[in-house]
This record gives C-alpha cells, sequence and structure tokens, in this order.
C-alpha cells in the first residue's frame, strides 16, 4: 500500500489544520492506521491511532482532547484533524499502516508510511 500525507502548513498558535492521507490499493480496511511527529532532533513519536472499522481511536496524552483521528474506509482516507495548535506541535507528521491487532506506538510496528507533511505553528 502507498501513502500520501497532504495538509501540514504553516499556522499560528491556537488554529487548526487538517491533515489527511490518501492511500492506494485494496486492501486499506486491512490496516490499522496511525500518525506519528518527527521534530528536528528528535525520535518519531506517536500521535493519534485509529483501528480497522473506525471505532476505536488511540492518542498520545500531549494531544488529547484537541486532536482527532477519524478515517473514511470507502475512500481510503484517514483524516487528523488538528485544533488549539501549539508551537510544541511543529514536527513533520507522518502517516503509517499496521497489521498489529490493535493500535501500537511503537514505530516499528508499521510497514508503511507517507512521505510525511510538515507542520509548523509560529507562536
Amino acid at each position: 500500500v502507498q501513502l500520501q500525507a497532504s495538509g501540514g502548513g504553516l499556522v499560528q498558535t491556537g488554529d487548526s489544520l487538517r491533515l489527511s492521507c490518501a492511500a492506494s490499493g485494496r486492501t486499506f480496511t486491512s490496516y490499522i492506521v496511525a500518525w506519528f511527529r518527527q521534530a528536528p532532533g528528535k525520535e518519531r513519536d506517536f500521535v493519534a491511532g485509529i483501528t480497522r472499522s473506525g471505532g476505536s481511536t488511540y492518542y498520545s496524552d500531549s494531544v488529547k482532547g484537541r486532536f482527532t483521528i477519524s478515517r473514511d474506509n470507502a475512500k481510503n482516507t484517514v483524516s487528523l484533524q488538528m485544533n488549539s495548535l501549539k508551537p510544541e506541535d511543529t514536527a513533520v507528521y507522518y502517516c503509517a499502516v499496521s497489521r498489529a491487532n490493535t493500535v501500537v506506538p511503537g514505530p516499528s510496528e508499521y510497514l508503511y508510511w507517507g512521505q510525511g507533511t510538515q507542520v509548523t505553528v509560529s507562536s
């Protein structure tokens, strides 16, 4: 499966952005999907994940209550709605898919990755 992330940009503190991840292939529903982010000089961190049906979602503590992940299996897309953005949200955001039984936070569990989209939040 190939993933294409989009929607990043330069915004101010408190603004919102919506990231999208478009997947190719007919097996999209067999994957858990997650968003990760990586700031310069830091490790790639789990942000949010969603199960195959979209029935369960998981968030890191740093974004819980501000970000919402969703998926549209008919369109092979996953979105990340980001509200109340903070400068510490600045990073390259990646979408990725896994065949794990549930959403897991470790990047090594994810098989395919999108190319990343830059999100910059100015103070």
